[in-house]
């Protein structure tokens, strides 16, 4: 069965999408059957993997609104041995309305998810920056949730409501859901402000911030246009090393020292 974890903060520019390929990427490399669900209509973590956007048959958008079509037509593997996708496109800003009306709308992605679970060990949802029904679809089908956070001022804007969000969904419709733990992003050691914001949310929160810190690296902000994750674009940068040991932090927390 697998751990299935949502990247999320309504924050736009905090790095949920780098955080969801290059931990999942990590993920994959370190021999564990890992799955990416793009639910973000920009569709950028399929282009972070080398997907096309335009090219899938059937996206997240069809899992949802489509009832009768299994999850598993979906599935594309990637060029990452062990990853595979689930991709998006613009089409899914329509989901957001088709939606509403929908009986039992808030479970649509978990039910899905329910079928191939068993196939993978990591199930990591990218969300959209946003509180809607696509993000409350990916923290009902979620156990636990990684908050990406930048080091940067505001940090912290955003992340009583998505603390709220998370208490709400956990209260009415997934009562296993908690935060996983808060990744730190964007850090520059020559930066005070920085080192500020990192002792800041350490003070504020404790255990569920990990240990592990993303920095600023020009090689993760490259990659993407690559269409590659930042450890098959440059082993040996900061942010690959960065993601391979937010990876290994994780597997340790969930029991799993890979």
């Amino acid at each position: 069965m697998a751990v299935i974890i949502a990247i999320a903060n309504q924050k736009g520019g905090v790095g949920k999408t780098t955080t969801s390929v290059n931990l999942a990427a990590s993920l994959a490399v370190a021999d564990q059957k890992t799955l990416l669900v793009d639910m973000d209509p920009q569709g950028n973590a399929c282009s972070g993997v080398g997907i096309d956007v335009n090219e899938p048959e059937y996206t997240v958008y069809d899992v949802l609104m489509n009832s009768d079509l299994g999850i598993a037509n979906a599935v594309i593997e990637t060029q990452v041995p062990q990853l595979d996708i689930i991709p998006s496109n613009s089409d899914l800003i329509g989901a957001e309305i088709e939606l509403v009306g929908e009986e039992g709308r808030e479970e649509k992605l978990k039910r899905k998810l329910g079928h191939i679970s068993d196939s993978y060990d990591y199930i990591i949802i990218d969300c959209p920056p946003s509180l809607g029904l696509l993000t409350v679809n990916a923290l009902v089908a979620a156990a636990t949730v990684i908050v990406p956070l930048q080091c940067e001022y505001y940090a912290m804007e955003g992340l009583s409501r998505l603390t709220q969000t998370i208490n709400l969904i956990k209260k009415q419709l997934n009562e296993e859901l908690c935060i996983d733990g808060i990744v730190l992003t964007m850090f520059d050691k020559r930066n005070n402000l920085s080192h500020q914001v990192s002792d800041e949310v350490r003070q504020h929160f404790k255990q569920q911030v990990f240990n592990t810190v993303i920095p600023r690296n020009v090689r993760l902000s490259e990659s993407p246009s690559y269409g590659m994750p930042v450890l098959m674009y440059d082993i040996g940068s900061s942010g690959a090393k960065a993601y391979l040991d937010l990876a290994r932090e994780l597997m340790q927390r969930n029991g799993n020292h890979g």
